[in-house]
C-alpha cells in the first residue's frame, strides 16, 4: 500500500481552521459597522454654496432610510413634510422636502 503524504492529511485541518477563524470574525462584528459606534451628529446634505439642501431627487432603488442617512434629516421629519408621498413606492425624479 502507498504511503500518503503529509499534505493530503494537513489540507483539510488547514481548511477548517480557515473557516472557523472566518466564522469568529464575521461573528465578532456583531453586523455593526464601526462607524456605527461614532458619537458625530448626522451629515447634512449641503448644496455648493454650503446651505442645507431643502429637497432630495428620488434615484432609483432609494429606500427613505437611505435618504435619510443621505440628508441627516429624520425619518418622521420626511414623512411629516411630504404626507402625499408613499414610503413604499418611492419614484425615480420624485423630489422629497427636505426642510420647511
Amino acid at each position: 500500500m502507498r504511503d500518503r503524504s503529509l499534505a493530503r492529511y494537513l489540507a483539510p485541518i488547514a481548511l477548517v481552521v480557515v473557516l472557523v477563524a472566518g466564522i469568529v470574525v464575521v461573528t465578532s462584528t456583531g453586523g455593526k459597522s464601526s462607524s456605527a459606534n461614532k458619537t458625530t451628529s448626522a451629515p447634512q446634505a449641503q448644496t455648493r454654496s454650503g446651505k442645507a439642501k431643502k429637497f432630495y431627487r428620488v434615484r432609483p432603488g432609494d429606500l427613505l432610510s437611505e435618504i435619510s442617512d443621505k440628508t441627516g434629516v429624520n425619518i418622521a421629519t420626511i414623512i411629516k413634510l411630504n404626507p402625499d408621498v408613499d414610503p413604499q413606492a418611492l419614484q425615480a425624479g420624485q423630489l422629497i422636502r427636505l426642510r420647511k
